[in-house]
């Protein structure tokens, strides 16, 4: 029997859960598990619902709870659990975000098609291909931006892209690009807070001295490395710790909290509240 994932936001009110719980009884359908908050800052109800139904379409069921949603004041969605999202991902010469999400795709521990990477450089393109994944080197410089982003989103169009992953892509978006991808394009921070910004940021952590370092994970948005977080982590250095065992140390953290992102964007576990996110487990 297939399983769909349905998403629904709202202003908080009273009966959200039983109003559409009624629906999908209706529908006959089988609750397997239910996430829910109650945001009390922006007064906005969050639900994640993943059921199964004797239906193959997830646009029946859109048309039949639509009412009830409708009537909630409520934005949702239902898609099919096993027609997985579709991501780019943007990359420049680093590769180890690159290489970490592409295994996790190929060993299944993520639903993800990956249909393209897209870069400013061409040294990734054979990782890509050895991968089944198509490449296309996009070169730019300041001259070229605009029609490089231009074409950036005829291939998030022709590919029917639904978010973007900056693989530690070292190149700023515009503002115009931003805002086509609000909560669909998500970047990896190389520090825990954004507190050594600009170039070589391990080698300003170590000249500081600190005894943790971390990465982000978060939304683009046009204030740069300030889009809201999705995931979080660090690892302890010590005195002993040289600049370049850092940024060792820092890659592993990037690998790893940016998969994590990645998950949850796919899974449809994310809701962008403003400038904050719930993040279901």
């Amino acid at each position: 029997m297939p399983v769909f994932i349905l998403r629904l936001s709202c202003p908080d009110q009273m009966g959200v859960v039983a109003s559409i719980s009624q629906g999908l009884v209706e529908l006959d359908a089988n609750i397997l598990q239910n996430a829910e908050f109650s945001d009390p800052a922006t007064v906005t109800f969050c639900m994640r619902t993943r059921f199964e139904v004797d239906v193959f379409e997830a646009s029946v069921l859109e048309d039949a709870l639509r009412p009830r949603a409708t009537a909630l004041g409520a934005t949702f969605g239902v898609r099919r659990e096993d027609q997985p999202r579709r991501a780019l991902l943007l990359v420049s010469r680093y590769d180890h975000c690159l290489l970490d999400l592409l295994y996790r795709r190929n060993s299944g521990e993520f639903g993800l098609d990956i249909p393209l990477v897209v870069s400013n450089h061409p040294d990734l393109r054979d990782v890509a291909l050895r991968n089944g994944v198509d490449f296309e080197y996009l070169p730019v410089t300041r001259d070229t931006k605009p029609q490089a982003e231009s074409r950036l989103l005829e291939l998030i169009d022709k590919h029917q892209i639904d978010f973007v992953v900056l693989a530690r892509y070292m190149q700023i978006i515009s503002a115009e690009l931003c805002g086509r991808l609000e909560g669909r394009a998500i970047n990896i921070h190389h520090s825990f807070l954004p507190g050594f910004k600009g170039a070589k940021p391990y080698h300003q952590a170590w000249e500081r001295g600190v005894k943790l370092i971390g990465a982000t994970a978060h939304y683009v948005t046009a204030e740069l490395d300030e889009g809201p977080i999705i995931s979080q982590d660090v690892a302890p250095v010590t005195h002993r710790d040289t600049a370049e065992s850092m940024v060792v140390k820092g890659r592993d953290v990037e690998r790893l909290v940016l998969s994590r992102a990645v998950k949850a964007q796919a899974e449809d576990r994310i809701f962008l509240l403003g400038h904050r996110t719930v993040v279901f487990d």
